[in-house]
């Protein structure tokens, strides 16, 4: 199922881009069940955290992720730890989610599974 969101492309946002709808989130949260969605001042997110067995490899995802952002010109906040990457989506320029979140967590689980 999370195919049809990592075959997706990011669109440039612009501030007055829509956020997602709720059925938008009805559509795309199945295809990414290990994220959550929470907000943090006002502005909602989507959050997950990965586990790894060392620091190394921790990085080595960091930098596969932070790659990936760069190729679709969407940057998330990415927290690395020993054993532990904490990966945060949301749209900056519109304060919220856009489908390109939900593209982009999609994306960062096919990362991992080829880990």
């Amino acid at each position: 199922m999370t195919t049809q969101l990592t075959g997706q492309v990011c669109v440039a946002c612009r501030r007055d881009s829509p956020k997602v709808t709720p059925d938008e989130i009805a559509e795309f949260k199945p295809q990414i069940p290990e994220w959550r969605m929470f907000s943090d001042d006002g502005v909602d997110k989507l959050d997950r955290t990965f586990k790894f067995d060392d620091f190394a490899s921790a990085m080595a995802f960091t930098n596969r992720i932070a790659n990936l952002a760069e190729g679709e010109g969407h940057h998330p906040m990415l927290v690395t730890e020993w054993g532990r990457v904490r990966v945060v989506w949301w749209t900056h320029k519109i304060k919220g989610l856009h489908k390109n979140d939900f593209i982009m967590a999609a994306k960062t689980d096919k990362t991992y599974s080829y880990i």
